[in-house]
């Protein structure tokens, strides 16, 4: 990460002029409902009409785009795009305040939508119900005016700051893990003599898959969702109006055990090449260390139907039982379990005793394929991958334990 000092105070920059010119006059209903902005010194009825004309697209509903919806909602921003292919799961309402149990099932920019318009009718909400890739991105992009990137995965991170800066808007980016957050606002080409920074230019290079924060396998924290996303939406807020003083050249980073905030002084990258053009999908999970999804055909993979026959003959007495590796964390084979799996975190995979571990994997394997698994696939390929390079004959179990549970056996807890 590119910084250069940590301090408690604001950058020396002056702030950004207003993003949005202001829209039309507001109506008298519109002066009672944000009578509390109109009063507000940086906002006003100005600022109103500018956040009222503003277009903002959120990527994800999920944790972090919850409450940054919810509130940039309630400010009255007149188009709000919504980016999530995901549905509602139950263990989403832990921390996705957007969505409620009656949501479980739906896709999350249906829930999003309806939860909005309740919040505000006046507000357009767009769905895009698709997955950001880099075929659709900058088209995405270039019809609204910033971004809030509430994604939970380096590959998009770094496609939405590419496209982002091929577009021309700011990205208000949040993160989270367990009990810290993070939030900086990036634009590569700001107006004025301001430095642009970008998400490339602070993290140059992607952690190892390894060791990547990931929420499923080590939490977090669902009020911290709260706090993070709601300065996201403040972020944006600043950026539409003018108001204030934003993110810009700064990463702020909050622990909420301490309660505290850092701020560290973020610059360019002047080695770094400008985007010139987006590589595709593969390009991004190759840079990030993730391995390309394995096709439910292929040799590398094997259906969660597939393996229960291997099972089921195996205990007929037709066939020689199937060695599956879960690779999941202790906590989450307590919540489901697949009975007769040997149970390794895949974070040892990639430890100091990864050789010793490879080793033990083939011991118990004994000739056998093994058969990975984890929650949803994306761990089990990463060790499958891992073994297939020390000659096993591994393979993932697609859909992981959530595809087992909705295929094979729905009395194994979805989590």
């Amino acid at each position: 990460m590119t910084r250069t000092s940590a301090s408690t105070h604001t950058q020396d920059a002056g702030g950004l002029p207003p993003l949005v010119a202001p829209g039309r006059p507001l109506g008298g209903d519109e002066a009672v409902r944000y009578a509390r902005h109109l009063s507000l010194p940086g906002v006003g009825v100005e600022g109103q009409r500018r956040l009222a004309a503003a277009r903002v697209l959120v990527v994800g509903a999920g944790g972090l785009g919850s409450p940054a919806l919810l509130y940039l909602a309630a400010a009255g921003v007149g188009t709000l795009g919504v980016v999530d292919d995901d549905v509602v799961d139950a263990s989403n309402l832990q921390r996705q305040v957007l969505h409620g149990t009656g949501d479980v099932g739906t896709p999350k920019t249906a829930s999003a939508a309806a939860a909005l318009a309740d919040v505000n009718p006046a507000v357009r909400v767009v769905e895009h119900r698709e997955r950001l890739g880099s075929r659709n991105a900058l088209d995405l992009l270039r019809g609204y005016d910033l971004v809030l990137d509430g994604s939970d995965n380096f590959a998009t991170r770094y496609l939405v700051s590419d496209a982002a800066e091929l577009a021309g808007v700011p990205v208000v980016w949040g993160g989270i893990y367990r009990f810290q957050g993070q939030v900086a606002t990036f634009w590569a080409a700001p107006p004025g003599d301001v430095e642009g920074v970008t998400y490339r230019d602070v993290f140059p290079e992607p952690p190892p898959p390894a060791l990547a924060p990931d929420c499923a396998t080590g939490g977090v924290l669902g009020a911290l969702c709260g706090t993070i996303g709601s300065v996201m939406a403040t972020e944006a807020i600043k950026l539409v109006t003018g108001a204030g003083r934003t993110l810009l050249g700064r990463l702020a980073v909050y622990d909420a055990l301490e309660l505290t905030w850092r701020h560290l002084t973020v610059r360019r990258d002047p080695t770094r090449p400008a985007v010139a053009a987006l590589p595709d999908d593969a390009a991004y999970a190759t840079f990030c260390g993730v391995p390309p999804v394995a096709p439910p055909s292929s040799p590398t993979t094997v259906s969660p139907r597939e393996l229960a026959a291997l099972r089921a003959s195996a205990a007929a007495g037709d066939g020689v039982e199937p060695f599956v590796l879960d690779v999941r964390e202790p906590w989450e084979v307590q919540v489901a379990a697949l009975d007769g799996a040997h149970v390794v975190p895949s974070g040892a995979f990639a430890g100091p005793d990864r050789d010793a571990v490879v080793a033990d994997v083939a011991h118990r394997a004994d000739g056998r394929p093994v058969h990975v698994l984890c929650k949803a696939g994306p761990r089990a390929a990463r060790v499958a991958a891992v073994l297939r390079d020390e000659g096993l004959d591994a393979r993932e179990v697609a859909g992981g334990i959530a595809a087992w549970s909705r295929d094979v056996d729905p009395s194994v807890p979805s989590y």
